[in-house]
């Protein structure tokens, strides 16, 4: 082999090996250019709602907090998946909505409580409201108080928030005939009622409103 082909070899030898040393430093390694992986968006700020006694909507089956340990552990979920959820906040908008809902109902006004209620919910107090129309009875309801609002449950089902919440309130309900006598209720004065309605809320969703899917009575 002469002297000029080895040299030549050698100086190819030397361009590929520095080629591949630049492949390796782009290839093999971050520059500080690439998109960063998506970070998970967190939900926005709750809002809240409630409602009273009317039609009665079956409760969703899900895990009960029945003690004071599952109920923290259920509400830190919640949480979690929510970080704008506040239990108070929570339970202060639940009574504000049990008030549009409960004078809603009386007046026959579904319009104004949507967006608190479900699609089931809804149709349910509108079956009752157009039965009560058509006896030609008259429901007057008056909200005095709402004397106290707790969590008795809550659960985290993948994205879905669910509280039941045990309200407590002082009302007149009175309902009459088409011509004023007195067909149900008590019209010598108020009396406390005791409702258990549960909300559901999508964690994800932009919609800060919690929604009534269920009510019942105490046991």
């Amino acid at each position: 082999m002469s002297d000029g082909s080895f040299i030549e070899i050698l100086i190819l030898a030397v361009v590929a090996g520095f080629i591949g040393l630049k492949l390796y430093g782009t290839l093999g390694r971050r520059t500080g250019h690439e998109d960063s992986p998506p970070r998970p968006t967190g939900p926005r700020e709750p809002g809240t709602d409630k409602v009273v006694p009317l039609p009665r909507a079956a409760a969703p089956e899900g895990r009960v907090a029945d003690d004071d340990s599952g109920l923290t552990a259920a509400l830190t979920q919640i949480k979690i998946a929510d970080p704008g959820f506040e239990r108070e906040t929570f339970l202060a908008g639940a009574k504000a909505a049990f008030e549009i809902i409960v004078n809603s109902f009386a007046k026959g006004d579904l319009d104004a409580m949507k967006g608190l209620v479900s699609g089931s919910v809804l149709a349910s107090f509108g079956h009752a409201v157009r039965e009560r129309q058509e006896a030609k009875h008259t429901r007057e309801m008056t909200l005095i108080a709402v004397d106290d609002a707790v969590i008795l449950e809550a659960e985290l089902d993948r994205r879905v928030a669910r509280i039941t919440v045990r309200l407590r309130s002082e009302q007149t309900d009175v309902t009459h005939d088409a011509g004023g006598t007195i067909v149900d209720g008590d019209p010598r004065g108020p009396r406390r009622v005791e409702d258990i309605w549960t909300f559901e809320r999508d964690t994800r969703s932009r919609d800060p409103n919690w929604a009534l899917v269920a009510t019942r009575s105490p046991n």
